[in-house]
């Protein structure tokens, strides 16, 4: 009678088990590759290095009335906040540090052309920086985007004015913990991030709740 070689049997259960966590991972589709908006199914389009300055995307961003980016300091990362990382303006303009961000309570939202929740929420950030730019600094980041353009065009048609950043190659999605899109990241003016909604903003007054409940601002 042959007897089985010793460990074959484990071996056997340690392969099965790694294909079954295989195929968990694979449906659960949270990794980078697979973004996609929150509540729908639509993938991006693969994404790439861009160039966000171009004459086009200038010009865009002028029609749009989008606001320059703000002045960063050169201060270093506050430990619970926004990644040391600098990203550059889209449409134009000198190149933001996110730890350098002016010390203020600031909503930070990514979004991208392609993604369809994102486009019904950007009218209610809008709103906020119209509102209460005072209080609150708003600034959206055009995130895993290959299409920059439209974006801007996106932007304007939602009424959008604050500045914008670009990450096409999606640099601040492990530090932010990016899993779809849109994603609303609340930021104290200490600098350290104090929540993140991960799911997209139904309402003006939902906005402005959560503005409450994170930042203490009262709009």
């Amino acid at each position: 009678m042959t007897r089985p070689r010793p460990g074959a049997g484990g071996g056997r259960f340690v392969r099965v088990a790694a294909g079954l966590l295989g195929a968990v991972l694979l449906l659960s589709g949270c990794g980078d590759d697979d973004l996609r908006p929150s509540g729908s199914a639509a993938s991006p389009p693969a994404a790439g290095s861009t160039d966000v300055a171009t004459a086009e995307l200038q010009d865009l961003k002028a029609a749009a009335g989008i606001e320059d980016c703000p002045r960063t300091s050169r201060r270093g990362a506050v430990e619970g906040g926004l990644p040391g990382l600098y990203l550059d303006c889209l449409g134009g303009g000198a190149p933001v540090s996110l730890p350098g961000l002016p010390a203020k309570p600031t909503v930070v939202n990514m979004w991208a052309s392609w993604c369809g929740p994102c486009r019904e929420e950007l009218p209610h950030l809008a709103r906020l920086h119209d509102e209460a730019g005072d209080e609150v600094a708003v600034l959206g980041i055009d995130y895993k985007d290959p299409d920059p353009a439209a974006a801007l065009r996106l932007a304007k048609d939602a009424g959008v004015t604050f500045p914008l950043l670009a990450d096409p190659d999606q640099t601040v999605g492990k530090a932010l913990g990016v899993v779809g899109l849109p994603q609303t990241v609340f930021v104290a003016a200490d600098g350290t991030v104090v929540a993140t909604h991960r799911a997209p903003v139904t309402s003006y007054d939902q906005l402005r709740s959560l503005v409450e409940e994170h930042l203490g601002v009262t709009l």
